[in-house]
């Protein structure tokens, strides 16, 4: 019997993916739970598997391409089996004349063949890289997450390595070989009048919905803002601390660790805080299940600590360095990056002084960690120096009252400033 391969919802949020690359081509065997594609959702990208088994007989989405969810990709059949009827159906994206399938392929990214079954060995990389040719101005490289930040990495222009994925696609042999070879990366012309003075540049599923969820979170929730500014010299103290103790072990702690532990800490004092808006109910949490934002190549992702109020300060942090890895990477699971029920901004590493994030509906705070900077501060009627940090508190009004948001600042302040208090 055949069975439809459709673009499924590998995401909570996920509207549409772009297919990566095919790891089955037409004709071969498939079997129940083989990994047929590796398709870009809203948050990274997933494995596509086959929920039947058979012969891939067509493949309608080609690398490169968009569709919807719901949108027949392919098909899976016995060999024997006539599908002509079935060929030209599209589900999710209307009608669509026999033998196509009524998906988005970008102008500038033309079908490619599929590629090969993962069972073949790749091609041994050539001893001399030649430079590929130089991409059409405005075109955007194709290549896989793990290539670009290895390029990024050795300083390779991705425009000058040739790809041998999917329809020209570099991977990471191909910045290996090119790091082997040497390829340059070239000077930068200098500015001529008749160079174009703007570029657009195609968005990614992930730059999309975050997007639309920025909208959402701006438009209908009644947002407030309370800040704090905070003494960190007791936590730097006890970060120097923890170090060293950590020393033998090789690990190591950041104060955004410590700034986390004491936010699930404090949030167990104040369950309003830890709450999400629902129509017609507020939904307040036992657990602290922290969202931590990271910046990754094309827009933000805030993985989860799970149960972070039952965690400590190493573990926590060894559990975001983790976490924040495989984000860059595109490889969390859906449930590594949903469910938060509070989250957590920092741009301090930017030397960010202070800003205002914008809340993760249906949660109700989300914190905006400024970076720690020396101040002139009047202690005991005198004049001195101290390390300040400032955390702004982003709040649903229609959860989080102004008295309710103050005290829970009050709380975690206190921690920071006296950060055995988080134990108690």
């Amino acid at each position: 019997m055949a069975t439809k391969v459709h673009m499924e919802a590998l995401s909570p949020t996920m509207e549409e993916g772009q297919l990566v690359q095919w790891l089955k081509s037409e004709g071969d065997d498939v079997a129940s739970g083989d990994v047929l594609a590796e398709i870009e959702t809203d948050k990274a990208t997933m494995e596509l598997v086959a929920r039947g088994e058979g012969v891939l007989r067509k493949i309608f989405l080609q690398a490169g391409g968009t569709a919807e969810v719901g949108a027949v990709i392919g098909v899976i059949a016995p060999a024997d089996e006539d599908i002509s009827g079935i060929e030209g159906v599209s589900g999710g994206n209307g009608a669509s004349a026999p033998g196509t399938a009524a998906v988005e392929v970008p102008e500038a990214a033309p079908a490619s063949p599929a590629a090969p079954p993962p069972s073949e060995p790749a091609p041994p990389a050539p001893a001399a890289v030649q430079a590929a040719p130089p991409v059409a101005e405005g075109e955007r490289v194709k290549a896989s997450p793990l290539a670009r930040r290895l390029a990024e990495e050795a300083g390779l222009d991705l425009a000058r390595v040739p790809g041998s994925g999917p329809g020209g696609r570099v991977v990471k042999r191909d910045v290996e070989a090119a790091k082997e070879a040497g390829v340059a990366t070239p000077t930068a012309p200098a500015w001529t009048p008749d160079e174009a003075e703007y570029e657009d540049v195609p968005t990614s599923q992930m730059r999309k919905t975050i997007a639309k969820r920025l909208v959402t979170s701006i438009g209908p929730v009644p947002t407030f803002y309370l800040t704090v500014d905070v003494d960190m010299g007791r936590v730097i103290e006890a970060r120097k601390s923890i170090n060293a103790m950590l020393e033998k072990e090789g690990g190591k702690v950041s104060i955004n660790d410590i700034v986390l532990k004491a936010t699930a800490a404090a949030l167990r004092q104040h369950p309003n805080c830890n709450a999400q808006w629902h129509d017609g109910f507020i939904r307040r949490f036992n657990a602290v299940h922290l969202g931590v934002a990271v910046a990754i190549e094309d827009g933000l992702i805030t993985p989860i600590v799970k149960h972070a109020n039952l965690k400590g300060i190493t573990q926590i942090g060894a559990e975001v360095k983790e976490l924040a890895g495989r984000a860059r990477e595109k490889k969390l699971m859906p449930e590594e990056y949903t469910g938060a029920t509070f989250s957590v901004s920092n741009l301090g590493m930017f030397g960010i002084h202070e800003f205002t994030a914008i809340i993760n509906p249906p949660e109700a705070g989300i914190l905006a960690v400024g970076g720690i900077e020396d101040t002139p501060v009047v202690v005991d009627g005198q004049v001195t120096v101290r390390p300040r940090m400032r955390i702004t508190m982003s709040c649903d009004h229609r959860v989080i009252d102004g008295a309710q948001g103050s005290r829970f600042l009050q709380t975690l302040k206190g921690m920071l400033e006296e950060p055995t208090a988080i134990l108690l």
